[in-house]
């Protein structure tokens, strides 16, 4: 993945969260941090991202982001629920309107029986309601190309997540509501009377 493929779609990423006035948290494992970076590299992102967390041990994912111990010790950090819990974690944390999280085996090591290396779990979550998961097998392509490409892969879920329903307007207060206004008749302009005024004296001048 060239590095300009990856500012190109972050400023779009920012360009559209920005005229929909929505905000964005990340969650990182194996990518440590490289989707905020690509973010943040581009001007003006301080309007859109909010904060992003990296967490790389389970006990940071827990401690963080709110992941289950019994999600970790059944499913592991590499799956789909331990992505899913991170990314709604990283969205009630912060919140946000839009949180994207990413854990993986960028390798060389860390590969388990049904992990292989370049195994990635990704998920987005908006504030209203939407997650999507996702699982890319990359290969043992390098752990530079992984991350690299797991950047991408969660800037693309992000500007599909950002590109749904409008969040729906706020409402007005229940004051308002419980008042309504009432129309009113005009009101007459009070005209005030006049008071004569005596004639005025001639001065008179002393010889």
């Amino acid at each position: 993945m060239a590095a300009s493929d990856a500012r190109a779609l972050s400023r779009a990423l920012l360009d559209l969260c920005r005229s929909r006035k929505l905000t964005i948290a990340t969650a990182e494992s194996c990518t440590g941090g490289l989707v905020a970076g690509a973010l943040t590299e581009i001007p003006g992102s301080s309007d859109v991202i909010d904060r992003g967390f990296v967490t790389y041990s389970n006990a940071a994912k827990h401690a963080m982001l709110g992941v289950k111990t019994a999600t970790l010790d059944s499913f592991g950090a590499v799956s789909k629920e331990t992505a899913i819990q991170m990314a709604v974690g990283a969205l009630e944390e912060a919140d946000v309107d839009l949180a994207v999280s990413i854990t993986g085996i960028a390798g060389p090591g860390g590969a388990t029986p049904g992990k292989p290396v370049g195994l990635v779990h990704f998920a987005v979550a908006s504030r209203d309601g939407r997650i999507v998961n996702k699982e890319c097998r990359f290969g043992a392509i390098g752990r530079s190309a992984v991350r690299q490409r797991s950047v991408l892969e969660a800037l693309r879920m992000l500007m599909d997540l950002a590109r749904g329903p409008q969040p729906p307007a706020k409402k007005r207060e229940a004051a308002s509501l419980a008042r309504p206004r009432v129309a009113r008749s005009p009101r007459r302009t009070a005209v005030k009377r006049r008071r004569p005024t005596a004639p005025l004296k001639k001065p008179t001048t002393k010889k």
